[in-house]
């Protein structure tokens, strides 16, 4: 079903993995991704899933999503045909300290090995959440955090940048 999403993106600066109920291995690609629009293509574990996202809103925190699961054979499928560059992460998930939100974080490997981000969907932009002690600076709207922008220029080229601002 489409929807919009409304999501907020952190550093992770702590430990977090002592608070994670589950834990997903995930590796996904891109068959279009240009001009914030994006066709991802997504392996979770033992399912396939295709989502499409339209460009996000000014301050990076809505946009557009439509997100189905399909048959992991196909999702094997159009891997092979998506654009250079394979995004393989784990995520791992936390509920928030008052239990009203789910956290989503998300450890890279590969190219983009030592980054660590956390997201949370809220309902509305202005939505209040609590933050758990590994939450570190606020990085919604910046386009070198998405995933779409990682798999062409990952996390090594430019972490020292990252890492001095801390």
């Amino acid at each position: 079903m489409a929807h919009y999403e409304t999501e907020r993106k952190f550093l992770v600066i702590g430990d977090f993995k002592s608070q994670s109920y589950d834990a997903t291995r995930i590796q996904q690609g891109y068959i279009c991704s240009t001009n914030g629009r994006t066709v991802r293509v997504r392996i979770r574990d033992n399912k396939g899933y295709l989502t499409i996202k339209g460009p996000s809103g000014l301050a990076g925190l809505t946009r557009y999503e439509y997100d189905m699961e399909i048959p992991l054979e196909d999702a094997y499928d159009l891997m092979r045909i998506c654009e250079p560059g394979i995004i393989d992460k784990t995520r791992f998930l936390v509920k928030s300290p008052d239990g009203k939100h789910t956290w989503e974080i998300d450890e890279f490997y590969g190219d983009n090995e030592g980054l660590i981000l956390a997201e949370i969907e809220l309902a509305y932009e202005e939505e209040p959440f609590q933050k758990p002690d590994f939450i570190g600076r606020e990085v919604t709207g910046d386009r070198r955090f998405y995933n779409s922008h990682m798999r062409t220029n990952p996390y090594k080229i430019w972490k020292e940048e990252i890492l001095a601002a801390k």
